[in-house]
């Protein structure tokens, strides 16, 4: 059974209070550099804001899921951003943006891929699961909201 927690990690978990949508982004990708889940920055940043200007990835709910697949990477990551504020993401029901989940990885992978966004976008349906991930103080906690 697939289950989205086993492709979490509190590494890739943080708390913003960032005012716009593309410097949230920012602040996610420069996360994963940190951690060295990605190796260029700037070519990464660039195809997730490239990705947005085709439609926008705030899915509803106070969510959303900016994406990029590039030929370099072999496997997917996820960075989780929680916003203090609500960002405007011009998300399809109009609501603010306060959890963001960012996915990286492979190109060649589409079924893979599908199932992480299938799996974050039923979990976030749930209301109670998305209070929980809001009002957790730590990356674990956020994480444990998907057990």
């Amino acid at each position: 059974m697939f289950r989205i927690k086993n492709h979490l990690s509190p590494k890739f978990v943080i708390f913003l209070d960032e005012l716009s949508r593309n410097e949230v982004i920012e602040e996610l990708v420069n996360l994963l550099f940190e951690k060295k889940a990605i190796h260029d920055k700037k070519s990464f940043y660039q195809a997730i804001i490239e990705r947005e200007k085709i439609v926008t990835t705030g899915i509803g709910m106070g969510v959303a899921i900016p994406h990029a697949k590039l030929a370099e990477y072999d496997n997917f990551f996820i960075a989780v951003g929680i916003l203090k504020n609500g960002v405007d993401w011009k998300a399809v029901d109009g609501t603010l943006v306060r959890i963001v989940f960012l996915i990286g990885g492979p190109d060649d992978k589409q079924t893979e891929y599908l199932r992480i966004l299938s799996g974050i976008t039923v979990a976030l349906k749930d209301e109670e699961r998305r209070k929980a991930i809001l009002l957790a103080e730590s990356p674990e906690e956020v994480i444990q909201a998907f057990s």
